[in-house]
């Protein structure tokens, strides 16, 4: 089974460096298209575990993989990557931080962000273009909340 994700991710990242694709919709049909039958589930990890984000293409917001992405080694590495490349607000909620991204951009975050496994970290929730993030007291989300604004400078 390992071995077909393989193949898909590796179509995954041929497709994206031959036609602009804005959707996992549009993803999943590129896949099929090459005799790759994947779930929406299975899109979406894909998008994640591959850093996916969205980008400004020719005027419309299209999928695309950062080399920089790639060759992150850790998830706090991956985080400090995306939170640089995109543009994030963040806000608090009680104890959660609220992210909010471009569309497309939450999962990667979030995957990253669990992939720190930061201690403070209670766990995340990846919307489209927002993250919540949940914390066990106001200390640690004021610790996280600001080390995430650093990796976004």
């Amino acid at each position: 089974m390992e071995v077909m994700k393989q193949l898909r991710q590796r179509e995954i990242r041929d497709l994206l460096g031959r036609r602009t694709i804005r959707t996992q919709a549009e993803l999943a049909a590129a896949l099929r298209e090459r005799g790759f039958r994947a779930t929406q589930a299975t899109i979406s990890r894909d998008v994640s575990e591959l850093g996916l984000v969205k980008v400004s293409r020719a005027g419309t917001s299209a999928y695309a993989l950062s080399s920089r992405l790639v060759e992150a080694e850790t998830g706090e590495d991956r985080l400090r990557t995306l939170l640089h490349d995109l543009p994030i607000e963040i806000r608090e909620a009680g104890t959660l931080l609220v992210l909010r991204t471009l569309p497309g951009s939450a999962h990667a975050i979030a995957a990253a962000l669990d992939r720190a496994r930061w201690p403070e970290v209670i766990g995340s929730i990846a919307g489209d273009d927002t993250v919540f993030v949940a914390f066990p007291d106001r200390m640690s989300l004021g610790r996280i909340r600001r080390r995430l604004l650093r990796y976004a400078e």
